[in-house]
């Protein structure tokens, strides 16, 4: 198994921030995949992560919804300074029903209540975590850049963006950060998205690089999953196509043993070699599979072994999409209005 190694630094986008070049997810702490964990154990993990030098943290007020912003309010008491905190606003859920919001008024109410449960004075980076397809994207902007100059966040990012909404929001206000799903089996993301950050010079946040836990252990991962793990309902997860996706696991597994290192460890791997610009942010809730993610920084792949790893997962070799039609599959890679056909709220 590789070794854990000193955490590089990168920075993320162009206008000044700095992060551990691997983050970590905390949204399995608190919800989706299964019943909360206790907040003793995760502020313990999110300690030693800190310590280890992953010191980039990710959440969202939808996590919960509203407590995993609660348990890092508890975890950075004392540490505040030694972190690069990310969370997320725009989806609301009122009985029972989600509902995505760009509305300056949405935006930051949100904002506020957001600093309030971290028990914070600003966010590092503050992310729109799906695209509101009702409002301009210059109009949520608008918005937060006034949150900017306010000094409540430092910096902007968004989450599921289109390429062209992606150019619109950035014509406002320097966008530092898109969040999107990057792994060896979504890898829609490189024909248009990435290449448009790159050029504008935004950074590349990649979440789920470990397939939502595929990569760990292949299809064996669903035997352990909680009765209200969200992924019990995901495309890829199902029976069906699950046994066609195995074949993936088994390729990986088998080269990773030849690399001696976990196939988990190889497919994070992957994921970091697509550039300096690239921060995964894998999300656990034990500290040795934290130990295992952090290990990953330390394997190295040539060109050779990049493009044989990707001959096992290319597009068609996988089934299922990566969301079912009723979750937020909706809002991936959004559009919104032109800001002048728009007639206000």
């Amino acid at each position: 198994m590789a070794k854990p190694c000193g955490v590089r630094r990168i920075k993320l986008g162009s206008e000044g921030l700095e992060v551990s070049a691997q983050g970590l997810g905390c949204m399995g702490m608190s919800s989706f995949y299964g019943p909360p964990k206790p907040d003793s154990d995760m502020i313990s993990l999110i300690h030693h992560s800190v310590q280890s030098g992953i010191t980039f943290l990710d959440t969202s007020d939808i996590y919960g919804p509203f407590t995993n912003e609660i348990l890092l309010g508890k975890a950075l008491k004392g540490i505040r300074g030694k972190v690069e905190l990310a969370t997320k606003f725009a989806i609301s859920v009122v009985d029972g029903k989600r509902e995505i919001r760009g509305d300056p008024a949405f935006v930051r109410a949100s904002c506020e209540a957001s600093l309030k449960r971290l028990d914070i004075d600003c966010i590092d980076l503050y992310y729109q975590h799906r695209i509101d397809t009702r409002v301009p994207i210059e109009v949520t902007m608008g918005e937060l850049k006034k949150l900017v100059e306010e000094g409540k966040i430092k910096y902007i990012g968004l989450s599921e963006a289109s390429a062209s909404t992606i150019r619109r929001a950035h014509a406002v206000h320097p966008i530092t950060a898109i969040q999107l799903e990057w792994s060896l089996w979504s890898r829609d993301v490189e024909e248009d998205i990435v290449p448009t950050c790159r050029e504008l010079g935004i950074g590349i946040v990649a979440y789920s690089p470990l397939g939502r836990g595929f990569f760990s252990s292949g299809a064996k991962v669903v035997e352990n999953l909680a009765n209200d793990d969200f992924r019990k309902l995901l495309p890829r997860f199902q029976p069906e196509n699950l046994e066609h996706n195995e074949r993936i696991f088994e390729h990986v597994n088998e080269m990773a043993m030849r690399k001696g290192c976990t196939p988990s460890q190889l497919a994070l791997a992957w994921v970091h070699h697509q550039g300096n610009d690239v921060c995964p942010i894998p999300g656990t809730t034990k500290i040795e599979n934290f130990n295992q993610n952090l290990g990953a920084l330390s394997v190295k792949l040539t060109p050779d072994e990049m493009a044989e790893l990707e001959s096992y997962a290319l597009a068609d070799a996988v089934k299922g999409d990566r969301y079912g039609g009723a979750t937020l599959s909706t809002w991936k890679n959004s559009e919104t209005p032109r800001l002048d056909s728009w007639k206000g709220e």
